[in-house]
């Protein structure tokens, strides 16, 4: 049986999705795109060039056809800047999957709850399929899916931190009342913490300083492929409980005396 990923009406593979800025450049960043093994690639649209035809296109070296481009909002700092970064990205045809970020502090880069509502509740009513980034907080994540996100994305930690998942308490509650993907989101360091990730019940993790940030990222991103694949494996396969004491690996019954 195959284990596919659903998002926004499209299946996928691949449950590792990865961003494309902080690399060198756009060649080290399809090395990186094609071992990752992701099928969804995001892209800052106020940063990385998609909609200019006659400058060094990103597009050139990821090709929409094998990938799904998902634009995002990033380094917007009020609802109006994500909803006109969003019409943008749709009207230079990349289309209406957007990951929606609108930043609350500069120096922490933690999301404004309210003005990723009051945007989500504009885009969604456009027509776009929203994934949200948010803190991990299941009261913003249950009002963000009631309005009709295709996802919702809690941090693991700030993002480019790589302190992994701070919070797993809070993952785990948004998961258990999500009826909707819940795609971590900025804050992962390495495989493993991916794989926690993976391993709570998460549909997804979504990163891009990780892996293009290592001394090799290239090799990280084929690391976070695999800690992604690990990590859902045991999920489906269902640990054994904690125990405070040891159990014999082997029966005893039956020893003789």
């Amino acid at each position: 049986m195959v284990d596919l990923f659903e998002l926004a009406g499209k299946r996928f593979r691949s449950r590792l999705i990865v961003g494309t800025g902080k690399y060198r450049d756009f060649a080290e960043t399809k090395r990186a795109v094609e071992a990752s093994g992701a099928e969804i690639v995001t892209v800052a649209v106020r940063r990385v060039n998609i909609t200019e035809a006659g400058k060094e296109n990103l597009l050139d070296y990821l090709d929409p056809a094998r990938y799904t481009i998902l634009p995002n909002t990033a380094g917007c700092y009020t609802a109006d800047d994500a909803i006109r970064t969003a019409r943008l990205a749709r009207e230079a045809g990349i289309g209406t999957l957007v990951k929606l970020e609108v930043i609350g502090d500069q120096q922490t880069l933690f999301p404004d709850v309210p003005a990723t509502i009051e945007a989500a509740k504009v885009l969604v009513r456009e027509g776009f399929a929203v994934l949200p980034y948010i803190n991990d907080d299941p009261i913003a994540a249950k009002k963000l899916e009631e309005l009709g996100c295709a996802a919702v994305m809690p941090l693991a930690a700030p993002i480019g931190s790589g302190l992994g998942i701070r919070n797993p308490y809070n993952i785990r509650i948004i998961l258990e009342h999500a009826r909707v993907p819940v795609i971590v989101d900025a804050g992962v360091g390495t495989a493993s913490d991916a794989a926690v990730a993976m391993e709570l019940g998460c549909h997804a993790v979504l990163m891009n300083t990780a892996i293009a940030g290592a001394k090799d990222p290239v090799l990280m991103a084929e690391a976070m492929r695999l800690g992604v694949e690990a990590g859902r494996k045991a999920y489906l396969a269902g640990r054994i409980p904690r125990k405070l004491y040891a159990t014999a690996s082997s029966p005893i019954e039956g020893l003789l005396a």
